[in-house]
């Protein structure tokens, strides 16, 4: 008699636990419930891109400065904040004052074609 009371309990608790399982189960495939996962799954994945993004912005500025100081270039106090400038006479030439080098080598006349 009590071994069938026992066995009739463990089968009622796991009846109940298999029902209360699926229950959960069904109601995670929900429409609402799948939309509100793949928003959360998306806000996520902003997260670790933005992360992602910041991390190469900062590796872009420490290389910039490697190179910046290899080539001996520095920051002009006058210029706005990241922008680097070529040192003495190396800057007149890299900006090139000459007045001729900005007219275009061939001339186009638009009416050739018709």
């Amino acid at each position: 008699m009590f071994r069938r009371a026992f066995w009739f309990t463990a089968g009622a608790a796991a009846g109940v636990w298999a029902t209360t399982k699926v229950n959960r189960q069904l109601k995670k495939l929900t429409p609402e419930s799948l939309a509100a996962q793949a928003a959360d799954k998306a806000v996520e994945a902003g997260h670790r891109l933005k992360d992602f993004a910041l991390d190469v912005k900062a590796g872009m500025t420490q290389r910039e400065d490697e190179l910046n100081d290899a080539l001996g270039l520095t920051q002009d106090p006058d210029a706005p904040h990241n922008v680097t400038a070529l040192p003495g006479p190396r800057r007149m030439r890299a900006i090139g004052h000459d007045k001729n080098n900005h007219r275009p080598k061939f001339s186009y006349d638009r009416n050739e074609d018709h």
